[in-house]
């Protein structure tokens, strides 16, 4: 029971950033509210099964698990839209086709929108600028100017704080972290296409497996 009454509501995909974040909210004494999106994307039944089980690790009770169908329908990214293949030959410049458009701050709103009703002052988003995959919705400033929006568009008495606690660390420091909180990695999914065996070759494999590397540790999940 959290005497402090303090509430985060941490938004959790089941991968490694988020489940760091909101571990880190907790170990600062939040009560966590869990909030999960399901938007159409290629590994969404694995994700799901993640943020369940990270929650349970957590002893999370309040969860919210939100369809926003609306992703699919839009289309123009490969995570959503499977006529659009997955990149697999390496990380390249500019912003790849697995961005999904607007995708954080749609998120963020919906987050905002639950934090008003349950009084919590602290949103927890696990971004990360500098090892992320060029997205723009991942950038601090970005991050930044949607709180102050927020903050415009709410009560007078809603005065809501986003946290994204690893928004300058690189992926071997993410991991390095998670490391030493003995969070459950094994648990987390970061591949694009599979479900099942992670591919190990899409953008987001080949952050994860190259941090595992520079951290010196090995990668608890199944690869092809």
């Amino acid at each position: 029971m959290n005497l402090n009454n303090k509430k985060a509501v941490c938004i959790m995909s089941g991968g490694m950033d988020s489940t760091l974040s909101a571990y880190m909210m907790k170990n600062d004494g939040y009560e966590i509210i869990a909030v999960h999106f399901n938007y159409g994307q290629r590994t969404e039944a694995k994700e799901l099964r993640c943020f369940h089980n990270i929650c349970d690790e957590l002893k999370v009770l309040e969860r919210y698990i939100l369809d926003l169908d609306f992703f699919k329908q839009l289309g123009a990214s490969a995570l959503t839209d499977k006529n659009i293949e997955i990149p697999t030959g390496g990380i390249k410049e500019g912003i790849p086709v697995t961005y999904v458009p607007f995708r954080n701050g749609i998120f963020l709103s919906m987050a905002t929108a639950i934090s008003e009703k349950e009084n919590a002052e602290l949103i927890s988003i696990g971004i990360v600028e500098e090892d992320s995959s060029g997205y723009p919705d991942c950038r601090e400033s970005y991050i930044k100017s949607m709180q102050e929006s927020i903050n415009l568009g709410t009560k007078d008495s809603t005065n809501i704080e986003i946290h994204m606690p690893l928004v300058k660390l690189q992926k071997s420091q993410i991991i390095q972290k998670a490391l030493e909180l003995e969070i459950p990695l094994s648990l987390t999914w970061s591949c694009y296409k599979n479900e099942k065996k992670a591919c190990g070759v899409c953008d987001s494999c080949r952050l994860r497996l190259n941090g595992f590397k520079l951290a010196g540790a090995k990668d608890p999940i199944n690869y092809k």
